[in-house]
């Protein structure tokens, strides 16, 4: 037996297909290669005798060697599996690795494609979520400002978004809002209004809300200085129509009239009509939306001076004051602390009065501002990405 195993070849089996460790030993009786069934199947490394054959045949001189010529010349089919318990010294691979690997192949065999996409989305998700976290973290000042809460819009709520009135103790005490230098500007006016002509197309999707509105400046107001009427109301416009400005808010949008009664109007307005429209008394300028009169007051002092906390950047201050005010009108009551340390300052904060929430809270220590430091950058926009 030792003698004919020795002749048996070893390279078929080291070839054995994955499906099992069970080789194919076959007999060729033709010289076209064809198997005979006398061998049958049987591990690797021994041989099965046919039923068929007596137990009493003698395999020994010639017969035996009859049957050994004739497994030297037949290929050898065989089935090796490396990790299959037979092929294994010790009887096979830890039952943990064996269940594993199946576990697998199910997994691969039940998903298909998917199988291999689930882990790349995961590790996209992951690195999407770090990146915000960074961003909203970043002392550098990459977070973006949010809008607030918006309020149940009152045609007759009162005056919206001026400080508290003062003591006379803190307000001068407040240099980030003070008043820049710069142009001349009008004390008083004659309290009353007119209407600039011109209309405009709607802007914004208004699913919500159409607002209506009209451009007007106060009689005795000189605006000369910075264009006249017509620039005035162009800014106006153009800042509303800006996919950064609140038609952003697919619930909203805005037209310009002329005639008959808007939802608001936008109203340029001096110095001592602003104080008593506007009723506060502290002296720090400042606008405001009164919705009692349906009309967003903006003063014509920071239309020219602007505000300290924007660097002189007069142009920016403008589409500020505009967007804010419209927020309150709109329905945006309440304002805003900075809420990123070196981030963008949202667009309903007090930022004629600084983008400090410590200079905020000193105006109104009862108020949302909290006395913590953080320090914001100046921003006109409610939506700056656009």
């Amino acid at each position: 037996m030792v003698r004919y195993l020795a002749t048996v070849p070893l390279f078929p089996v080291l070839h054995c297909a994955r499906r099992g460790c069970e080789s194919l030993l076959g007999v060729a009786d033709q010289q076209d290669g064809s198997f005979d069934d006398g061998v049958r199947r049987g591990r690797v490394g021994t041989v099965v005798p046919d039923p068929d054959v007596a137990d009493d045949v003698d395999l020994s001189g010639g017969e035996h060697e009859r049957h050994t010529a004739n497994h030297d010349r037949q290929p050898l089919r065989a089935q090796w599996d490396p990790m299959h318990a037979a092929a294994l010294p010790g009887g096979g691979p830890p039952a943990r690795a064996k269940g594993g690997r199946a576990a697998v192949r199910r997994f691969v065999s039940t998903y298909g494609w998917r199988a291999y996409a689930l882990p790349v989305l995961v590790v996209i998700t992951v690195l999407v979520v770090v990146n915000a976290v960074r961003e909203a973290g970043n002392s550098g000042g990459s977070g973006l400002p949010g809008v607030g809460r918006l309020s149940p819009r009152s045609d007759r709520g009162g005056i919206i978004g001026v400080p508290p009135k003062g003591d006379g103790k803190f307000a001068a005490g407040l240099p980030t809002g003070a008043l820049p230098d710069g142009g001349a500007f009008t004390e008083a006016g004659a309290g009353t209004w007119h209407i600039v002509p011109g209309t405009t197309a709607k802007v914004g999707l208004a699913q919500e809300h159409l607002f209506t509105y009209t451009v007007e400046i106060e009689d005795g107001v000189d605006t000369a200085g910075y264009g006249g009427d017509a620039s005035m109301a162009h800014m106006v416009d153009a800042t509303l129509a800006n996919p950064k400005s609140w038609t952003h808010d697919t619930r909203f949008g805005f037209r310009r009239i002329d005639a008959g009664e808007p939802d608001f109007r936008i109203s340029l307005t001096s110095r001592k009509t602003t104080e008593a429209d506007c009723g506060f008394d502290i002296p720090i300028d400042s606008s405001c939306y009164n919705s009692d009169l349906g009309r967003v007051v903006l003063s014509e002092v920071r239309w020219v001076r602007g505000a300290l906390a924007f660097e002189g950047d007069i142009g920016s201050y403008r589409q500020y004051q505009i967007n804010h005010e419209v927020g309150h009108a709109v329905g945006y009551h309440e304002h805003q602390p900075c809420a990123v340390d070196g981030g963008l300052a949202p667009v309903m904060m007090q930022q004629t009065f600084g983008t400090r929430n410590d200079d905020i809270a000193a105006l109104d220590p009862q108020g949302v501002v909290p006395k913590d430091g953080k320090k914001c950058r100046f921003n006109p926009w409610p939506y700056p990405r656009g």
